[in-house]
């Protein structure tokens, strides 16, 4: 069967017409024989998000982002997806716009929800969640950060501003010969270093003898401490410990007035008794002193014996006095 040149024009036309049709759909991401349900989302800000970028549900290519447009005056945009029906969801569920990578790039996932409230159909808009970056994450920790150190800076500034007020050339020059003595005493200290190594490196034998010695002197001690002990210096210890408490219990006996020399110690009645006749007898010695005449009379010729008188002023008066 021969074709006439105006059917095979035909056809070409028509052929031409569907391949521009499969490829601006191909190029727009929405296949011609597609079923799949088409929903809608609603970002304030899409963070570069393309068309045809790959919506998944748990990690799992889903579908596809069809068309992103400005929705109202607000600058809101209105992102058109498609989404296979192999997987069935609530319409309480949530598309989260996320990023893909460290160097960046949008995509989007849905976050389905199972519950009464219905399934997803074509045509509804879901909730929107938009999930921060690493990007967005670093900003948001680093600008307290930041502030923070703009903040150290302008305080180091004004630091340093007042230390440059303070410091006059005056002050400076002092500064300086703080610094120059300092430097002296660390010199003078790392001389005296120097010495002290060379003197104990010169004296190192002795020092090793003094040691030595030291050594064999506390040997000795113990082996003093051992003989010591073993010379019974421990039982003659609890002995005068022994002794020492017996003592203690006289003593409290005779200050409590237990006994014969605890009663002479506490009465007061026989020391007064005994300092009265002991005064008696001071007194009776002195008269026997100054008046012997009064107690021994000696007579070779019989002479008669005078009578005792008591002289105006008598010794023994003036003692009683």
């Amino acid at each position: 069967m021969k074709l006439s040149r105006e059917v095979k024009t035909g056809i070409i036309v028509i052929g031409g017409i569907l391949l521009f049709i499969m490829g601006f759909s191909y190029l727009k991401s929405t296949p011609i024989f597609d079923n799949s349900k088409t929903f809608y989302a609603v970002y304030p800000n899409v963070g570069g998000l393309q068309s045809g970028t790959s919506v998944s549900i748990n990690g799992f290519s889903v579908g596809k982002v069809n068309d992103i447009k400005f929705l109202d005056e607000k600058g809101n945009l209105l992102v058109t997806f498609t989404v296979g029906n192999d997987f069935k969801f609530s319409k309480t569920s949530l598309v989260e716009l996320y990023d893909t990578g460290i160097i960046g790039g949008k995509g989007l996932q849905i976050r389905p929800v199972f519950d009464t409230t219905g399934i997803a159909q074509s045509g509804d808009t879901l909730k929107t969640e938009t999930r921060p970056g690493i990007t967005d994450l670093a900003q948001q920790k680093l600008t307290p950060l930041v502030r923070k150190f703009e903040s150290a800076i302008s305080g180091a500034d004004s630091v340093l501003v007042n230390v440059n007020s303070v410091l006059d050339s005056k002050t400076k020059k002092e500064l300086k010969e703080v610094i120059g003595g300092l430097n002296v005493l660390i010199s003078s200290l790392n001389q005296s270093a120097t010495s002290l190594n060379s003197v104990l490196e010169g004296n190192k034998e002795k020092l090793d003898n003094s040691f030595k010695n030291f050594d064999v002197l506390t040997s000795n001690f113990a082996k003093l401490s051992d003989s010591l002990n073993s010379a019974g210096l421990g039982r003659t210890l609890a002995s005068l410990e022994s002794t020492m408490a017996s003592l203690d219990k006289i003593t409290q006996k005779i200050e409590n007035g237990d006994g014969t020399l605890g009663l002479l110690m506490n009465d007061k009645e026989l020391y007064s008794n005994l300092n009265s006749t002991s005064r008696e007898l001071d007194l009776l010695l002195q008269d026997f002193r100054l008046n012997p005449k009064r107690y021994v009379n000696v007579s070779v010729f019989g002479k008669k014996q005078k009578d005792y008188t008591v002289p105006e002023e008598d010794p023994a008066d003036k003692i009683e006095e």
